[in-house]
């Protein structure tokens, strides 16, 4: 049998690699109409064909300002490389467009970091509201420096001022802490929640949001304070490192190319415990070499007149490269990039396991499809790796939601205007509804009126998550490189560290990290470099003297063209070298000895997940009081089996039900945790006892001022009834029958009577619940 079994997975490896072949061929075939096209020169009509007096004219004229342009792109860089070096020497401060005030310095703290909080001041004409929860917005510390969430007044700090929220950033320097880590990070983040909320007394919980890896923080954060967080945005954010679909996304195999931790530790050593984030810009620039190696530069050459500006202000976040502890990379790497462990319960910080079903706040997670660095399979696998199905989600109390963009790229989550229009605003906006949805998973879907965006929550399963996948069958590859990694890391910790730390000396890790090319790049584009001095001058005279070329002119044509077919090239080299990445990570770690290692790596990971859902605490005690409670407790159960009939639910819906639950006599003077805690329950009910909830509802509401009250109520949210969706109006004529509007007397014992009617309705309808009044 074990042979056999080897058998077989040496021939879906041998498929694989044919399969790979095939891909590597189409991705060529993809890529020559592109090529052809780019070869094509539109011909200029017979009756406009140049005289060859005038080709010479535009010769002449495309020549020089060809010129011109070479030395304003020149100019452009020293620019930047000059912003580069003032940015180094000041600590790359945060590049937010926003003015801001200290709060609290991270290296003042009993655990010190290289983290601070600041206050982001409002701008003219913003008026911040008490009552409204405050932002705690966590960007990246992947390579880059902090500010790209307020990168821009179309931003997620515009929108939420615009939404009248008080906002605060989680910034860093550039330099650690030495031998800061993690944890140190993450307690210093509750820290931060302390003071904010010490700041905001009359509002609720802080939203916290993370952008790209500050999302993972903020969920790290979350599960180890969950009682301090309000609702949780995470914005392309890697949490399951080893989804992804084949022929796409090679970043993932990177970790079981190179070996797994062991290279991270090499490159620490070499900057005498320090790792240099540019390496991580760097591999991001890698995924896309076309971009990197031309089209943004000569996209600043050939619109060099208009683009300078952006591309100084881009460039000044992109390049502000900033460094991490070897601890601090190194607990990523092993838990996260390598080891996939924290959405399989396996990660551990200060000694203790992350569970992040500890959450207890609502979570929304944003991906796209045009995400290269975080595919949606990535951001949302850690679903489907925590629960087992919709129904513990809802058992826990949970609530998720995402919304899964068509075509906008990983950056374009955090600083596209039209994202920040569309997505951010609705992301914005829902967090003061989100937490009246019943616990479950959801996918926000945004449709465009001419007036405006329409919000609605569509119920999903476990299986619609599963679907943006491939297939989870790789995954035991992704397992063997986490064990091969540790034998790897023993292997360097015994034989090649010692060497290092002997002969690394701080000389050595200076000209280490000046000596990283994406460093020396922009120096030697700088003033730091003697051969730029005369490019400033040249600058100034030519903008004087700019002498553009005319549009249409054949040579600038043909430049265009050639460009393209550069950029063509490109793309196919990169499709190119990604299959065979892909097929080189697969032909190592799909043997059949490594896929038994990783096969056995997965079953050791137990994520201890439910098989009975009843026997939870919280579910047992809600079936358990499903005949206990009052006219609030029998009005959100309406309210939740309207909802499960409809189907969806619309935000507006959502926000009126708050506003109704702040003025309603009955939910008033309630708190929101209590609130929370009572629409759980009733949901808990709803979900695992449908028939016993809508039988018992008449013991519930046992008086007819409470039924006429509940019912009132109800139609206020899910009214009028010409708007109900048809299978919530056939629910609510439902109950309007089994809930008869009774005379009640107090003074003869008529609502004892009441619930005995109602009691035996009921179980003319179910006879074999209980109908024990508790």
């Amino acid at each position: 049998m074990q042979n056999s079994s080897a058998f077989d997975l040496w021939g879906k490896s041998v498929q694989h690699f044919f399969a790979m072949t095939g891909l590597a061929l189409q991705h060529q075939q993809r890529a020559l109409p592109m090529v052809m096209k780019a070869l094509e020169l539109q011909p200029v009509p017979m009756k406009e064909q140049p005289s060859p007096l005038a080709l010479v004219q535009q010769w002449n004229e495309f020549a020089a300002d060809t010129w011109q342009r070479s030395v304003l792109t020149l100019d452009v860089l020293r620019e930047r490389g000059n912003a580069f070096n003032k940015m180094e020497a000041e600590g790359q401060p945060p590049v937010l467009d926003f003015a801001f005030e200290p709060v609290i310095n991270g290296r003042d703290l009993k655990r010190p970091v290289n983290y601070s909080l600041v206050r982001i001041t409002p701008p003219d004409g913003v008026t911040i509201d008490p009552k409204r929860r405050p932002f705690m917005i966590v960007d990246p510390r992947a390579g880059h420096g902090a500010g790209i969430g307020g990168f821009k007044p179309e931003s997620q700090v515009g929108e939420a001022f615009e939404e009248g929220h008080a906002v605060y950033f989680v910034t860093f320097t550039q330099d650690p802490v030495p031998g800061q880590t993690l944890a140190d990070v993450r307690t210093a983040e509750i820290e931060f929640l302390d003071e904010i909320a010490r700041r905001h007394p009359d509002s609720g919980k802080p939203v916290l949001i993370g952008n790209c890896q500050g999302g993972w923080g903020c969920m790290l954060l979350a599960a180890e304070a969950p009682d301090k967080v309000g609702p949780i945005s995470i914005n392309g954010s890697p949490m399951a490192y080893w989804a992804g679909e084949n022929g796409h996304n090679p970043m993932r195999y990177l970790g079981g190319l190179l070996g797994g931790v062991a290279p991270v530790m090499l490159l620490s050593d070499l900057g005498k415990g320090v790792f240099d984030g540019s390496l991580l810009v760097e591999n991001f620039e890698q995924l896309n070499p076309a971009n990197t190696y031309w089209k943004k530069l000569y996209n600043l050459y050939a619109n060099v007149d208009t683009e300078a500006s952006r591309f100084l202000e881009f460039e000044k976040w992109w390049g502000g490269f900033y460094k991490m502890t070897e601890a601090e990379i190194r607990w990523i790497v092993e838990n996260l990039f390598v080891g996939n462990k924290l959405a399989h319960g396996q990660a551990e910080m200060d000694g203790k396991r992350i569970d992040l079903r500890n959450i207890k706040s609502p979570i929304l997670v944003f991906a796209s499809k045009g995400d290269n660095i975080t595919p949606p399979p990535q951001a949302l696998n850690w679903i489907p790796d925590l629960y087992r199905d919709v129904s513990e989600i809802k058992a826990r109390g949970q609530r998720i939601v995402y919304i899964v963009h068509e075509t906008v790229g990983h950056l374009g989550i955090f600083v596209s205007a039209k994202v920040a229009g569309r997505e951010h605003d609705a992301i914005t906006d829902t967090m003061r509804a989100i937490e009246a949805l019943p616990p479950g998973l959801y996918e926000m879907v945004l449709e465009q009126k001419p007036d405006r965006v329409h919000i609605s929550f569509a119920p999903r399963t476990i299986d619609d998550i599963l679907k943006m996948d491939d297939g989870r069958q790789d995954e035991a590859m992704f397992a063997a490189v986490d064990q091969i990694s540790g034998l790897n890391v023993e292997a360097y910790e015994t034989f090649v560290r010692p060497v290092m730390q002997s002969i690394v000396t701080d000389d050595m890790a200076k000209a280490y990290f000046d000596s990283r090319p994406l460093r020396m790049e922009r120096k030697l584009f700088s003033d730091e470099n003697p051969a730029t001095a005369r490019v400033s001058d040249l600058a100034k005279n030519i903008r004087q003297n700019r002498q553009p070329v005319q549009e249409g002119n054949v040579f600038s044509v043909m430049q265009n063209q050639i460009s393209q077919q550069i950029e063509c090239n490109l793309n196919i080299y990169r499709d190119m070298r990604d299959s065979w990445i892909e097929l080189a990570f697969q032909s190592t770690y799909g043997s059949p000895l490594l896929q038994k290692v990783g096969a056995n790596n997965l079953a050791a990971r137990s994520n201890q997940k439910v098989t009975d859902l009843k026997e939870m605490a919280d579910v047992k005690h809600a079936l358990q009081n499903i005949e206990t409670g009052g006219e609030v407790e029998g009005t959100l159960r309406i309210l939740e089996l309207l909802s499960v009939a409809r189907g969806y639910v619309r935000r507006s819906r959502l926000e009126k039900e708050i506003q109704l639950f702040a003025e309603a006599e009955m939910f008033k003077s309630m708190k929101d945790h209590e609130l929370a805690q009572k629409i759980h329950q009733q949901a808990i009910i709803v979900q695992f006892e449908p028939e016993q909830a809508m039988a018992s509802l008449p013991l519930l509401l046992d008086k007819a001022e409470e039924r006429r009250k509940a019912l009132a109520f109800v139609m206020q949210v899910a009214g009028p009834e010409e708007t109900m969706h048809p299978a919530a109006l056939a629910k609510y004529r439902e109950i309007e029958m089994l809930l008869p509007l009774l005379p009640t007397d107090p003074a003869s014992g008529s609502a004892k009577n009441a619930r005995k009617t109602s009691a035996t309705q009921a179980d003319s309808k179910d006879p074999n619940a209980s109908r024990t009044a508790a």
